[in-house]
């Protein structure tokens, strides 16, 4: 079994700042992409960034410039630094990524951190 654990989510004011981090656990061969995702209140769940095995980034253009998404491979752990935070950047954060197993890469979910931003 593959698990994907998120921390670092709570609540903060508006400009601040917050890490995310998504440990993967159990039998974890290699993980090729990791993304992370936001799913605001009766929203559908969004697409904010990615992550290659090699270090090659995507964003998605809303946060763009203000969140860094990073891995530590020997870890199994992406982390998602967000900066100059807004209300409504608001929403349970979720990471997502596509681990080896049995041959092949399957994709998993973590079950969600919160964040809330205060203006």
């Amino acid at each position: 079994q593959v698990q994907l654990v998120e921390s670092g989510g709570g609540l903060v004011q508006a400009g601040g700042s917050l890490r995310l981090s998504c440990a993967a656990s159990g039998t974890v061969f290699s993980i090729n992409v990791m993304r992370w995702y936001r799913q605001a209140p009766g929203k559908q769940r969004d697409f904010l960034a990615s992550i290659t095995s090699g270090g090659s980034t995507n964003y998605t253009n809303s946060v763009e410039g203000r969140f860094t998404i990073s891995r530590d491979n020997a870890k199994n752990t992406v982390y998602l630094q967000m900066n100059s935070l807004k209300p409504e950047d608001t929403a349970v954060y979720y990471c997502n990524a596509d681990v080896l197993r049995s041959g092949r890469y399957r994709n998993y979910w973590g079950q969600g951190t919160q964040v809330t931003i205060s203006s």
